[in-house]
């Protein structure tokens, strides 16, 4: 039978803190295994370590049936690799070092057509067959019919940056789930879906026989399709044995024994330093009572030595201050708007205070249009798109895509500032980290947070930066549960105006408007949530 199997895993980080340790649970088959936890806390890291791309500190991992990965990045792929290499990239190990040694040789052969190089092609040729190769790329047929529509053959060299991220993220998926390999992890695989594509991929879990260990964030997609969930808190890891339902009441049960074990152990230290005390004062009277006070300071001394029961986890705060500010009546004024390619002539007016989500699925223009609003030029249109008086539009980015962060600190992003935000001291910088919880990551590079802590970055940005209009592409993609929240409660305040991209169901429901972005190209409003178009479902 298929399984993975973590036995007390521990890592340090490059700047000696330690992430988490003595971290062991099993996934085996048919089970569908959520990896939970805030933002930050070591998800991403330990699917790297079960995956074998890091090493632990201790521990070992045992995985029986093949293991394949689905990384994090997939569905911002926004460089010249193709299809193949994409899929590729999720193969098997073997399979990669082949692929790459037949594709060095047909390159020599273009300039080097020698009996050398003829024999080094043959010998490519054979050990892909010998990897698999030759299976998969018939696996792969399947996999892009599924994913674009098309064979193989067709899509083999298309660029990945051509296809939107819920198509790289579906063609990853397909070929995974379809493939030998009987162990997966998965690492924000509802990314980039919209809600078609969602539901696609809780049916696909839910029928899957392999042991399947993913991290989401997406409530619904939990509650769906995990049957069990490990929870990575506190440096360790606890294993919940049901679904998502009742995992809330199970955390709030663990935190409250943990409590309680603590207090006991507390106030059985108290007594024994207190026994110590008062034999020491009699000890000076009697060898008997010195006796006693030597045998109390030994038990003491083994009790503190076993080590105090751990205290529950402190419950992370994020406190978002997005304040905003008066604008003009009409926040958002398009006619006649096309984007190029993407959508038909659509008129729309976005009133100061409304809250705007904006549906469809993928590829049918939505962050362009965000793009467009906040002031990208680049984006092809016809059209008028025109922002009221005193809106200042800040963008949230879905991909988190900031080459001019790279290599830089939080806090150095903050004390240089920007044109649209000032510089702030170092005080002023962590004291607004704090508040959304990277005070601890001040001092790291950008491109070192995870996902959800560069999302929360981004929306500590959008705070300083004083906008009023929010433009927000798939906001909740990273943000762990309290994190959502607290932006949410944050949008609630907020005094400006709020378009938003999305695909997460739960907070598509805090919305007053909703312009649904439809594959024909039509673009309408609708009166509530619309994740198939009333029709039209772009999965297959």
């Amino acid at each position: 039978m298929a399984h993975l199997e973590a036995s007390a895993l521990s890592y340090r980080l490059d700047d000696g803190r330690q992430l988490f340790e003595d971290v062991s649970f099993r996934v085996g088959s048919e089970q569908v295994t959520a990896l939970v936890g805030d933002n930050g806390a070591g998800k991403t890291t330990l699917l790297r370590l079960l995956g074998g791309e890091l090493t632990p500190l201790s521990g070992a991992v045992q995985v029986q049936g093949g293991l394949a990965v689905m990384p994090q990045f997939i569905g911002s792929v926004r460089d010249e690799r193709t299809v193949r290499d994409l899929l590729l990239a999720v193969a098997p190990v073997p399979l990669r070092e082949a692929a790459a040694e037949l594709d060095a040789v047909e390159l020599l052969l273009m300039d080097t057509d020698d009996e050398t190089t003829q024999m080094r092609y043959a010998e490519a040729l054979s050990a892909w067959g010998e990897a698999g190769g030759y299976a998969i790329e018939v696996l792969w047929d399947t996999v892009t019919v599924a994913a674009l529509g098309v064979p193989f053959d067709r899509a083999r060299f298309r660029e990945v940056r051509t296809l939107s991220g819920g198509e790289q993220k579906r063609l990853v998926l397909e070929a995974l789930l379809r493939g030998p390999e009987q162990v997966l992890l998965l690492d924000e695989p509802d990314n980039y879906l919209d809600v078609p594509g969602k539901r696609w991929l809780e049916g696909r879990l839910a029928e899957t026989g392999k042991a399947v260990l993913l991290v989401s964030h997406d409530r619904e997609l939990l509650a769906a399709a995990a049957t069990h969930i490990v929870t990575l808190e506190g440096g360790t890891t606890w294993v919940h044995g049901g679904g998502f339902g009742r995992w809330h009441e199970a955390r709030q049960a663990r935190g409250e024994r943990m409590a309680e074990l603590r207090r006991r152990w507390d106030d059985k230290h108290e007594q024994l330093i207190e026994l110590v005390r008062s034999l020491q004062r009699a000890a000076t009277m009697s060898d008997e009572m010195a006796s006693r006070y030597r045998a109390a300071q030994t038990r003491l001394r083994k009790f503190e030595e076993a080590g105090a029961p751990p205290l529950p986890p402190k419950e992370q705060k994020v406190k978002p201050r997005l304040s905003g500010g008066r604008t003009g009546l009409r926040a958002i004024t398009c006619t006649e708007l096309e984007l190029t390619g993407l959508m038909r002539p659509f008129d729309l007016e976005v009133f100061f205070g409304d809250r705007v989500c904006v549906l469809g699925s993928n590829g049918s223009g939505k962050s362009h249009f965000l793009r467009l609003l906040g002031g990208d030029d680049s984006v092809g249109h016809t059209g008028v798109c025109r922002l009221g008086a005193r809106v200042v539009p800040g963008l949230f980015a879905q991909t988190h895509q900031h080459p001019e962060w790279l290599g830089r600190t939080l806090v150095d992003l903050l004390w240089r500032g920007d044109d649209t935000r000032r510089s702030v001291d170092r005080g002023t910088a962590m004291a607004a980290l704090s508040r959304y919880g990277l005070a601890a990551a001040g001092d790291q590079r950008f491109e070192t947070l995870s996902g959800g802590q560069q999302a929360r970055f981004q929306v500590l940005l959008l705070e300083l930066s004083g906008a009023t209009l929010l433009l927000l592409d798939e906001p909740t993609d990273n943000l762990d549960l309290i994190s959502a929240e607290a932006l949410q409660d944050a949008l609630t305040e907020f005094t400006g105006t709020v378009v938003a991209v999305t695909h997460d169901r739960w907070f598509a429901r805090s919305f007053d408007r909703f312009v649904l972005f439809a594959a024909s190209g039509e673009v309408s409003e609708v009166d509530e949530p619309v994740w198939t178009e009333g029709r039209v479902d772009r999965v297959r």
